[in-house]
């Protein structure tokens, strides 16, 4: 009975979006066979230390943990749990992680039934149904990290869609136009072929999008973000961008040539085939470095900048990190992190990797929902700031 409880349990939160195979219910049941079930606090803690691959798990699974062991009325209890409350000084707020485990607790959805076919039906009218602007408005400020999967999966839709993070630049080649400076060249060889006529003829300075290249942390603290980033970068792929991708976690991978299928559900598909560290730990230092000495001349020409995707959360007691990010500085035309920890009011750069990376980039932005990436292309476009600032 114990086994079918845990195994039950481990569906639960393997819905949520944890990733928890049959590894680690049999981790689990010899935790709990360990433990013994005297005490409630010792299962939570036996259950949780095999269940848990990072810190920000731990809301939602106690959660769970509450609700699937002492609650007979388990959707009731979520839906209180989805009501809006009225939190007063000093009470601590939790990040809104109930929609996940609400899904996962409920009841599945009912089958409909296939009508009888009338050949007077198949001339029907099908209407695709499409988000109202309210609830499209309430997607873009929601946190990737506490969406459920449906919000998810139309998030990863409406990232695809997103504007332009640059804006074209002004290159040294010049190209005809209607208007503009005088081309000379041009209304001589007219002039050549017609003697008797002169038509004015104008040049202007080519524009063009200038490169992009993208380093996107995978570890496990950035699965969910890293994840519908890409699917951003994947859009700016197939809007002709010239974009260079790399993801990295202990190990640096170049997946430029993956996301530029146009499915992209078959360009990450093949990203996942070559990444093999995903939700691995971090080595911002090392990953950096390898870029800076395998990519960077190859990737970094023609004014590119540098959208580094990563929360920071990585000890620099070397120096490494700092040496890294200098040369990084260097190369760039400039260098812009999105950090997702953005989002807490109360941020303060407090962890060595963190205030290492500040004193070396140019921008210092968030990126944890969807306005944050659509706000990206109009704050890129702003003065850049000293992110070093927040180090005082």
């Amino acid at each position: 009975m114990l086994a079918e409880n845990l195994v039950h349990f481990s569906r639960i939160l393997r819905d949520t979006g944890m990733a928890v195979g049959p590894d680690r219910v049999l981790a689990a049941i010899a935790a709990v066979e360990a433990v013994g079930l005297e005490r409630r606090e010792d299962v939570r803690a036996a259950l949780a230390a095999v269940m848990l691959e990072r810190h920000e798990q731990q809301t939602i699974f106690d959660a769970a943990f509450d609700a699937f062991f002492r609650d007979p009325k388990l959707l009731e209890q979520m839906m209180y749990l989805l009501l809006p409350k009225v939190q007063g000084r000093g009470e601590k707020q939790n990040p809104p992680r109930a929609n996940r485990l609400a899904e996962a607790l409920a009841a599945p959805a009912p089958k409909r039934e296939a009508p009888p076919e009338n050949p007077a039906a198949q001339d029907e009218i099908r209407f695709e149904t499409e988000l109202s602007f309210s609830e499209r408005e309430r997607l873009a400020q929601a946190d990737f990290e506490s969406m459920t999967t449906a919000e998810y999966e139309m998030a990863k839709k409406l990232a695809e869609q997103a504007p332009l993070p640059v804006l074209p630049v002004k290159r040294r080649r010049h190209e005809a136009s209607a208007r503009g400076t005088l081309d000379l060249r041009r209304m001589l060889q007219g002039m050549a072929r017609q003697p008797h006529t002169l038509s004015p003829a104008f040049t202007q300075p080519r524009r063009e999008l200038p490169p992009l290249v993208v380093l996107i942390d995978i570890s496990g603290s950035m699965e969910r973000y890293s994840r519908l980033f890409l699917h951003y970068v994947h859009g700016l792929t197939r809007r002709h961008l010239k974009v260079h991708t790399f993801v990295f976690g202990t190990r640096l991978t170049n997946i430029t040539r993956c996301l530029r299928q146009r499915d992209p559900d078959v360009a990450l598909k093949m990203a996942d085939e070559l990444v093999h560290d995903w939700k691995g730990g971090t080595r911002i230092a090392t990953s950096l470095d390898e870029f800076n000495r395998r990519w960077a001349r190859r990737v970094l020409g023609g004014n590119a900048a540098v959208l580094l995707v990563s929360d920071g959360l990585e000890r620099d007691d070397s120096g490494a990190l700092a040496q890294a990010a200098a040369q990084l500085h260097r190369m760039a035309h400039q260098l812009v992190w999105l950090n997702p920890l953005l989002r807490f009011a109360g941020f303060e750069p407090r962890a060595a990797g963190i205030r290492t990376l500040l004193a070396h980039v140019d921008r210092f932005l968030p990126v944890h929902n969807l306005a944050s990436l659509a706000d990206l292309a109009q704050a890129l476009r702003k003065p850049a700031l000293n992110p070093s600032t927040l180090l005082h």
